[in-house]
């Protein structure tokens, strides 16, 4: 018999299950995509029920594909800060999911600010003030939609991330929990004690009686019911998507760090067992929680990677599937004179500017498509490079090499480049798609089929290494000129 592991990968444009036996290899996995909403500019919103209808599709299309008796357990890993509020009788939502991407609480956040609460803020939750995480959104639907505030005093109403909407819907209502990771991008959880903060829960106006229980990331989730799957399967692992990958990289010692390249970027680097509050923008955050002990991280987000060659290939069409770009910036080179600054929701790390929006410099009479999406595929290096040198000045100097995932990392030559302008070791695992390795190997763990971290480190290979060709100069030339685009594009959103 072959143990596997079931991970649900709910991401911010698609859904996927994929099947790891125990040695962290892929027998199976199905994605679906799914409608992407856009009621006003800057606000993003996802229907909880197509959420959860190609989550259950691609599980059940996977499963169809095994025998699901070899199947011992399931993790659940996820677009994380994404809001949804649904009624607690009814398990409907009662507005639709509110993405980490929107804007629509900038003004708020502004305010908030202005009365200068945002360092308690810091201090307690390791984030910034910003329409990003998930306090300010559940706020804005509570405001918002009639009747919303009545019924969450009323405790009738109940919030959750993804994660906890998906749980509640896989357990028929039996269990609303989510795990350390979510509740840490909440605003709402002191990551110092591992507690909801009721100081924090008041300045929001958010009723304590609509958030989920928080557990460890590898903790007793509850079952399934078995009318999903035709059995039940328990939940064993729960982890927001970007710590998800950092265990799948197995990055379990300070200074070892990881960058997703999936939608937006985000990177993370082990600090240990004490918090490390960054003093350029950066954020605090749970890396994970085992055994009620804390691992902390120190985070740095960047809204559009993937995002931006989605736009170049659906916005503009200037590619029609996203390997076209490495042919083209191969045969363009990286110094092409052009910038694009994907600001399209704003700035994320380390400059936070919600109200900038993209643009490309640079441009001459024979720029023309090839420049462009060298641009875009260069974009991604140069905010790659503004996350390690806010690493760097808040003290992380020890930046043991960069392991790397997600869709991106398959393009060699963003991978090259990025070498290149980090002037860092840039790894490639076997296994690209490490979110969801890592919720499998949370799972994996509480089931007791892994004995200790020292196991997944040994079942953890790099595939590829990308060491830098390029010229101290010259990257520093480039990354120069990326500098002086950000600068410009930030004077515009003054």
């Amino acid at each position: 018999m072959t143990q596997m592991i079931l991970a649900i990968d709910q991401g911010t444009t698609s859904s996927r299950a994929i099947l790891f036996d125990l040695s962290g290899k892929t027998v199976a996995s199905e994605q679906q995509e799914f409608r992407q909403i856009f009621p006003k500019n800057g606000w993003v919103e996802h229907d909880p029920e197509d959420i959860w209808s190609s989550t259950l599709s691609v599980c059940r299309k996977v499963l169809e594909r095994v025998d699901k008796n070899d199947v011992i357990g399931i993790g659940i890993t996820n677009q994380r800060e994404t809001t949804i509020v649904w009624d607690k009788q009814t398990g409907k939502p009662i507005y639709n999911a509110i993405v980490w991407q929107d804007r629509r609480t900038s003004d708020y956040c502004k305010q908030l600010k202005a009365q200068g609460i945002e360092t308690v803020v810091a201090g307690k939750t390791g984030l910034l003030l910003d329409p990003y995480f998930s306090g300010t959104k559940v706020r804005w639907i509570l405001e918002n939609v009639p009747g919303a505030r009545h019924k969450a005093e009323q405790g009738r109403l109940l919030f959750g991330t993804v994660d906890s909407f998906l749980l509640w819907r896989l357990t028929d209502g039996e269990r609303h929990a989510t795990d350390a990771t979510n509740a840490s991008r909440t605003l709402l959880f002191n990551i110092n004690s591992q507690q909801w903060d009721d100081e924090l829960l008041y300045q929001f106006d958010i009723p304590k009686n609509m958030l989920p229980e928080v557990l460890d990331c590898a903790a007793d989730f509850g079952t399934t019911t078995s009318k999903w799957f035709g059995r039940s399967l328990p939940i064993a692992g729960i982890a927001g998507d970007q710590q998800a990958a950092l265990f799948g990289q197995a990055c379990f010692d300070p200074g070892m760090i990881k960058s997703t390249y999936g939608t937006g970027c985000f990177m993370i680097v082990n600090t240990g067992q004490s918090p490390l509050l960054s003093a350029n923008k950066l954020l605090t955050t749970v890396g994970y929680r085992l055994n009620g002990e804390t691992t902390y991280a120190l985070e740095g987000s960047i809204f559009m990677a993937g995002a931006t060659m989605q736009w170049l290939r659906d916005g503009i069409g200037l590619i029609q599937h996203a390997r076209e770009s490495s042919d083209m910036a191969a045969q363009t080179g990286p110094e092409q004179g052009v910038y694009l600054v994907p600001a399209f929701t704003g700035l994320g790390a380390p400059y936070w500017n919600p109200n900038a929006r993209g643009a490309i410099v640079g441009m001459t009479r024979d720029t023309g498509p090839a420049a462009i999406v060298t641009a875009g595929l260069q974009s991604v290096g140069y905010q790659t490079r503004d996350l390690v040198e806010a690493m760097r000045k808040d003290g992380v100097v020890q930046l043991k090499g960069l392991r790397v995932d997600g869709g991106m990392v398959v393009n060699d030559w963003a991978m090259q480049f990025l070498a290149d302008i980090l002037n860092i070791r840039v790894d490639r695992p076997e296994v690209t798609e490490t979110t969801a390795l890592g919720v499998a190997f949370l799972a994996g763990l509480q089931l007791g089929v892994y004995p200790s971290l020292d196991t997944l480190k040994d079942i953890w290979r790099c595939e590829s290494q990308f060491e830098s060709t390029m010229s101290t100069m010259a990257a520093e030339r480039l990354y120069s000129g990326w500098c002086k685009a950000v600068k410009g594009v930030q004077a515009i959103a003054e």
